[in-house]
């Protein structure tokens, strides 16, 4: 069994992970909890299918792992730097490259249809829900969707257009 699933099994982590050892020490360990679990394979599924799913989650484990042991780490080592406050405050600078921002897209915008410029405004500027976009504009939600979509998509070449 082992020589057999070890090559997809393995495989799958180097994809994953991209590392040789870590792709060997989560194989090894998909290996032992199959097992352990093997009274729980359901013989109408494929046996490589349910190995890659306890890969993925052994895989998902161990980075959660990892995760919470950083953040105890970080916590116990640099206790002050926890207190530290970032200043997101935009600078003048930012403001302007914003404002100038805002003013191009606003620009390139006004480029399209009248149609695709109301569903862009209703969705971006004013945040409306697909559905209160369908009620505003009296339309069905799935051509309010198909609408945006291409909203998008015609917004993003003039972009590119203009950006050439």
């Amino acid at each position: 069994m082992l020589d057999a699933f070890w090559a997809s099994v393995y495989g799958y982590q180097i994809k994953k992970v991209g590392n040789e050892n870590d792709a060997e020490d989560i194989t090894i360990q998909t290996f032992a909890k199959a097992f352990n679990k093997i009274h729980t394979f359901n013989p109408e599924y494929q046996f490589s299918t349910w190995l890659i799913a306890i890969s993925k989650n052994v895989h998902q484990d161990l980075v959660r792992k990892h995760k919470s042991s950083i953040i105890i780490k970080s916590t116990l080592e640099n206790k002050e730097d926890l207190y530290k406050v970032i200043d997101t405050t935009p600078s003048p600078e930012d403001k302007i490259i914003t404002e100038q921002n805002l003013a191009k897209l606003l620009k390139d915008i006004k480029k399209l249809k009248p149609k695709y410029q109301e569903v862009i405004h209703l969705r971006f500027f004013q945040e409306l829900s697909y559905k209160e976009i369908a009620l505003q504009i009296n339309e069905p939600m799935n051509n309010v969707k198909v609408k945006l979509l291409r909203a998008k998509k015609l917004l993003a070449e003039i972009i590119k257009k203009s950006d050439s």
